[in-house]
């Protein structure tokens, strides 16, 4: 598929997913058609780029995503020095301690929705 259609599937931007392949999260190759140079984008990035936009909604960077991808991804993922369990779980770490964060702000917010509501003290 096209980059346009691509863009179309996800409701991503069509520079959204050239950054995203910039920073080798996704991947295109050369449209077999040797009259034109666009790009052909396969079928099943629609769920990896699902996958990311979680996961940068979630806090991960691109550099967080960019390695991850490319250590699990490349033919020697056992080798290397690269511990992917040791990575995950530390992401997963920081994302419990983001969503504690979230929450107490959150708590919070409502909290301050309430007393504006009830109005100022003292009934003025």
């Amino acid at each position: 598929m096209r980059i346009g259609e691509l863009a179309g599937a996800t409701g991503l931007s069509r520079d959204t997913i050239r950054f995203y392949e910039r920073h080798g999260l996704v991947a295109s190759r050369p449209s077999p058609e040797p009259s034109n140079d666009y790009r052909d984008y396969p079928e099943e990035l629609v769920e990896r780029l699902d996958m990311i936009l979680a996961a940068r909604e979630a806090g991960l960077s691109i550099a967080d995503l960019s390695t991850l991808f490319s250590h699990l991804e490349s033919e020697t993922a056992g080798d290397g020095g690269f511990d992917a369990d040791r990575f995950i779980d530390d992401k997963i770490v920081e994302l419990r301690k983001t969503i504690r964060q979230a929450r107490k702000v959150l708590d919070l917010l409502m909290r301050t929705r309430q007393a504006l509501d009830r109005g100022p003290a003292g009934g003025e």
